[in-house]
């Protein structure tokens, strides 16, 4: 059962917080400088070598998503983005998700959602550039990586300790489940 939000009550912020969101403010800086770097380092659809045999470096405006799907829907994905990452952050600060694995998740699927957001508003198109080379998979940047990584991690946090945050918030109390 949904619990209504009552204004002045608010649950004391995860202590791990802090330390996540600076890891996501500093992938997301990582993202806009290698977006930047590459923009002006490698002229559009040319590439160079990263990993060699690997991964290689290749500009690319994406004007969708991934596999350039919703392509030329530029406001519904800056939408669409941006109602997650609101949802997501409202999560936090009400303090939905307590442990340090679901918050560091949470910031790494904000930091990435912003970083492809600020590329939609402000150039109108995602710049993506990491190519795998063993393999035909879609170009990526390091937004999709947060992004990746905080799903992943999010999946992980739900199946090992979701329900310890709901018993924490029911009151119980206990890191075990009742008996």
């Amino acid at each position: 059962m949904r619990r209504p939000f009552r204004r002045g009550v608010r649950k004391e912020l995860p202590a791990s917080l802090p330390v996540s969101a600076l890891v996501g403010l500093a992938v997301l800086n990582l993202d806009q400088l290698v977006k930047e770097y590459v923009s002006a380092a490698i002229p559009l659809g040319e590439s160079r070598p990263f990993l060699p045999g690997l991964v290689e470096l290749r500009t690319l405006h994406n004007y969708g998503a991934a596999w350039s799907s919703f392509a030329g829907m530029r406001w519904l994905l800056t939408i669409a983005t941006s109602v997650i990452v609101l949802w997501i952050l409202t999560l936090l600060l009400r303090g939905r998700v307590r442990h340090p694995v679901g918050v560091l998740a949470c910031c790494l699927v904000i930091s990435g959602g912003l970083g492809n957001i600020f590329d939609r508003i402000r150039l109108g198109y995602v710049v993506d550039m990491f190519c795998f080379q063993f393999m035909d998979f879609p170009i990526f940047n390091v937004a999709d990586m947060c992004i990746d990584a905080g799903v992943i991690l999010g999946v992980i946090y739900y199946y090992r300790w979701f329900d310890k945050d709901k018993e924490g918030e029911a009151g119980h109390g206990t890191d075990h489940p009742p008996a």
